[in-house]
């Protein structure tokens, strides 16, 4: 490789070597000097292979890239010259652009990096199936208002994904609803939809619609890919505001219902810090992949940045309960539980040495009275280590073994102080709708 070298002599003037340092800089390239004097000096350039391509030079066949380099001069004093040019690649063709007027595919960042348009992007391939939700409220036939929320359309049978908080009266409705819905795309269509199925427990509930033309539809992801810190999008119709886009990070992945203080049975709940409102209830949470990975639920009051909504997994279980049974069925035992793990089982280790003496496991604290735990023989301080003949270091493996079956013996094995091993058959019943 041999570099070229232009070098400016005594006949040259000051204006020919300025001239061709501003050809240099033009081309994005490297550039040093050296010398003793102003009229004695070498200056070398390095202009990229697309200026090359571009621009005709009389000397052009001569330019090579230069490795970075550092040369001082009695008068100068020059290194290496970073110019920054702000498009990494290629901007797209104008037919390329014609293809997807919705969302434009721009260059994806190399790094897992933001690109300037992945928010943007996401929000156009889950938005136009994104639904305004208005249902009339009143009581002897006399409309007082109206409850306002969101939902998604998750099938092109006209299937919405919402809140059942949103479209059924809780204290006058259980179970199934037949009410009516009045649903609002984002192109400005109305219909008028069912209320097919409400899960009270969860807050999830179906609403469907009949279209003669097209529905959009939004793609289900899964939450469980979701860690702290991830970017996710809540979007929906905060006081029927229609199109609305917000975006925040997840802030914890498997907030407890017990940490929130609501009672009743166990759930799970994303915690973002998306900025959601009322209206925004039912309305997708979608990862930058434009995926929806939750279904936004609530928000604290008191405070900025707390919101809820509840993964995309578990809905997706609820989804499959309407399907087979139009409900959803969940085993209940009577046992409050505790994950266990190395730290805790040291600590209780510490407090009382009879503790078995277990890594993993379910901590069994208290046994509901009267209830199958209690009849099958549970005591409080017992640590389950099988469920059904399969090892368990969750509640949610328990929970996933069980599934739904109720009215089933099921076999379990509970380790209890001094390591006492015990065998106990357990058989779940149907949980009371309102716990």
């Amino acid at each position: 490789m041999n570099p070229f070298l232009k070098k400016a002599s005594t006949s040259c003037s000051r204006h020919s070597l300025f001239r061709a340092l501003s050809i240099a800089a033009a081309g994005s390239g490297l550039l040093y000097a050296k010398g003793n004097s102003y009229s004695d000096a070498t200056v070398s350039l390095a202009v990229p292979l697309p200026l090359r391509e571009s621009v005709s030079l009389p000397w052009s066949q001569h330019l090579i890239p230069l490795r970075p380099s550092f040369i001082s001069a009695d008068h100068w004093h020059f290194g290496i010259l970073p110019l920054f040019y702000s498009r990494v690649s290629p901007a797209p063709s104008a037919d390329i652009q014609k293809e997807s007027p919705g969302v434009v595919d721009g260059p994806k960042p190399s790094c897992g990096c933001l690109g300037r348009d992945t928010i943007a992007n996401a929000a156009a391939r889950v938005g136009p199936a994104v639904v305004n939700l208005s249902v009339p409220q009143g009581f002897y036939g006399i409309t007082t208002g109206k409850s306002i929320g969101s939902g998604t359309i998750i099938d092109s049978d006209g299937t919405i994904l919402t809140c059942a908080h949103v479209v059924v009266d809780f204290q006058g409705m259980r179970g199934s609803s037949k009410g009516k819905v009045d649903v609002t795309l984002q192109d400005g269509r109305t219909f008028e939809g069912t209320v097919v199925n409400a899960d009270l427990h969860s807050d999830i509930a179906i609403v469907k619609i009949k279209s003669k033309t097209p529905l959009p539809t939004a793609k289900l992801g899964s939450s469980s890919k979701l860690r702290p810190g991830d970017w996710v999008i809540a979007m929906g119709c905060p006081l029927s505001l229609q199109n609305t886009v917000t975006a925040g990070i997840v802030s914890c992945v498997d907030r407890k219902s017990s940490d929130l203080g609501l009672g009743g049975m166990r759930r799970e709940y994303l915690q973002t810090d998306c900025a959601i409102n009322a209206g925004n209830s039912g309305g997708p949470l979608v990862n930058v992949d434009g995926q929806v990975v939750g279904v936004n639920i609530m928000k604290v009051l008191a405070a900025d940045g707390l919101s809820f909504a509840v993964p995309i997994d578990s809905v997706i279980k609820i989804i499959e309960h309407f399907k087979k049974s139009g409900r959803v069925v969940r085993p209940w035992l009577g046992l409050k539980m505790i994950d266990l793990n190395e730290m805790i089982t040291a600590q209780l280790k510490e407090r009382d040495p009879r503790f078995p003496n277990v890594d993993r496991g379910v901590l069994v604290p208290m046994v509901t009275p009267g209830s199958p735990a209690d009849r099958a023989g549970f005591h409080p301080g017992d640590v389950v280590i099988e469920f059904d003949g399969k090892p368990v270091e969750s509640i949610k493996e328990i929970i996933e073994i069980m599934g739904d079956r109720v009215g089933i013996p099921m076999k379990v094995v509970v380790k209890r102080p001094n390591d006492i091993l015990a065998s106990l058959t357990v058989i779940p019943e149907e949980a009371n709708p309102d716990m």
